[in-house]
């Protein structure tokens, strides 16, 4: 009976990262949002994020997880943004350091300016623990726009990340089980 139950565990973690691997989220179309916010630490995410913002697609962007020496200054210069840009529509965020936590930064910041549609901008593989972790944040009734930034990940980074996933959901079906 024993190792039925560990086939059948098996199988269904080996068809979930399957469908995690192959499936990976894709970018949004053109819809407008009040609001982006863009996740830092992977390469294309910033540039796509500010032409959402170029595109008049969100009027604000918040980059949550900046590295707390990058001066704006040097943002601006790295990423040919405009003075004016800058100051009308960018905020740099430097309070996250991880997911969960840039989570909290962007529902604060989203709550502040009463947006109530918003663009996560992240990288495809990302995507769906980003999601998981700012739709626990925002208040109710907001709109979450997904916008995923193709890469070709590698396996281990696949499987790193899958897991990183099947932890949060374990560690919040754990916590609703303990407080019920």
């Amino acid at each position: 009976m024993f190792r039925r139950i560990a086939a059948f565990l098996l199988l269904i973690w080996l068809f979930g990262f399957l469908w995690f691997a192959v499936s990976l989220p894709r970018p949004a179309g053109m819809e407008r949002t009040d609001a982006v916010i863009v996740l830092t630490g992977g390469p294309g995410r910033i540039p796509h994020a500010l032409n959402v913002v170029r595109r008049g697609l969100a009027p604000r962007l918040l980059v949550s997880g900046v590295d707390p020496e990058v001066l704006p200054r040097e943002f601006m210069r790295e990423y040919e943004v405009p003075a004016l840009l800058m100051r009308c529509c960018v905020t740099l965020g430097y309070r996250a350091f991880d997911t969960r936590s840039n989570a909290v930064e962007a529902a604060n910041w989203l709550k502040a300016r009463k947006a109530r549609t918003v663009r996560l901008v992240t990288t495809d593989w990302h995507m769906r623990r980003a999601a998981y972790e700012l739709g626990r944040e925002l208040p109710s009734g907001t709109v979450m726009l997904r916008d995923a930034v193709r890469s070709h990940p590698s396996l281990e980074v696949l499987f790193l990340e899958y897991h990183k996933l099947l932890a949060r959901y374990v560690i919040d079906t754990w916590q609703k089980w303990r407080g019920a």
